[in-house]
């Protein structure tokens, strides 16, 4: 999935080739808000007014506005993995959680 970035929140974006315009959603947050735009321009433009009306709703209801991503993650894995993942931080002297938060940054690091 194709994603921009706004103020700390996630749109996804998707292109409907029978409509041909670009659409997408904000992630992560409770509620549903769309946006949409016939170039990338437009939709950037689009994505940054729903963030904005999003906002303002919020203010102008009392809600606390959710971000995209708390990060905080939950993940399922192998009792095999989980096993040697726990052997592994062990030897290095380090919590399973501070194991896990290396690689994964070290994997993103390599991919960026």
């Amino acid at each position: 999935m194709n994603t921009i970035t706004y103020k700390g929140y996630i749109g996804s974006v998707a292109f409907s080739e029978k409509d041909n315009v670009f659409f997408g959603k904000i992630e992560g947050i409770n509620g549903l808000v769309n946006f949409e735009g016939e170039s990338v321009k437009e939709l950037t433009e689009a994505f940054h007014e729903a963030v904005d009306d999003y906002l303002a709703y919020c203010e102008e209801e009392g809600i606390e506005p959710h971000k995209s991503y708390s990060g905080s993650l939950n993940i399922r894995l192998s009792p095999e993995t989980h096993s040697r993942i726990a052997i592994l931080a062990k030897q290095a002297g380090i919590s399973i959680n501070a194991f896990i938060k290396a690689a994964v940054e070290k994997q993103i690091s390599l991919m960026m």
